[in-house]
């Protein structure tokens, strides 16, 4: 497998579904694969990340030029609780994609949250003196927040890793990641989910012939980019 800064490197495909190709792929991927260990009962848990962006947004304006190589930064809680808190870089290299995430405690994030990267020098994690020169060199700051609920599904076979994100919301100009009550818009006009289907180097045989029966084109927008898109940003 490729590696980046000795990141194992992995194939993303995106596609923008409607709720009944959902409710037809899971009836046909429940049999072959198995639950995310993350997910409740239902096999949904909630995602809430924070995305920052440069003074001049250029995270978002490199994703919507399609530059080959570009990052993102976020912070990442889950199920609304401060007890797993990820800063994370995710990378695009062409048509590969690669992950940094490192655990840090809540006020470290709040730090971050609120422009000040101080606490980042005494880290030794190199995503850590990423985001400390980003936000020294380039301002980067919190852009918006995204929201959404995530079910998954994976296959150890090339790490396969296939997610329905639903309930795609926007907190708008809010940074407040730990705020429950929260304010958030969703941002589909029409009734639409988001399939992501992650996998290491091939898409089992099987997998590819159940994706083939997808109407629905692959998307290159990114539920960062959907989440911006009442700032009256073009895209």
């Amino acid at each position: 497998m490729p590696t980046i800064r000795n990141i194992p490197l992995r194939h993303e495909l995106k596609y923008l579904i409607t709720p009944a190709e959902l409710t037809v792929l899971r009836g046909v991927l429940k049999p072959v694969m198995q639950l995310d260990p993350n997910g409740d009962e239902r096999n949904e848990y909630h995602i809430r990340s924070l995305y920052f962006d440069t003074i001049n947004d250029d995270f978002f304006q490199e994703k919507v030029s399609g530059v080959g190589n570009r990052k993102k930064y976020r912070i990442r809680i889950y199920n609304f609780s401060d007890r797993v808190i990820k800063l994370e870089c995710k990378s695009k290299y062409g048509d590969l994609i690669s992950k940094q995430s490192v655990s840090i405690p809540r006020d470290l994030a709040e730090q971050l949250i609120a422009g000040d990267p101080e606490g980042l020098q005494r880290m030794r994690h190199p995503l850590f003196h990423d985001v400390f020169r980003e936000m020294r060199t380039r301002l980067m700051r919190p852009a918006v927040i995204v929201d959404y609920v995530r079910e998954a599904y994976i296959h150890p076979a090339e790490e396969v890793r296939i997610t329905f994100d639903k309930q795609l919301r926007t907190g708008l100009y809010a940074t407040d990641i730990f705020d429950r009550s929260l304010p958030t818009y969703p941002v589909f006009d029409d009734p639409c989910e988001v399939l992501e289907v992650k996998y290491d180097e091939f898409l089992p045989t099987y997998l590819q012939a159940i994706l083939s029966g997808i109407t629905a084109q692959r998307s290159a927008v990114s539920k960062y980019t959907w989440c911006r898109r009442y700032e009256n940003k073009e895209f």
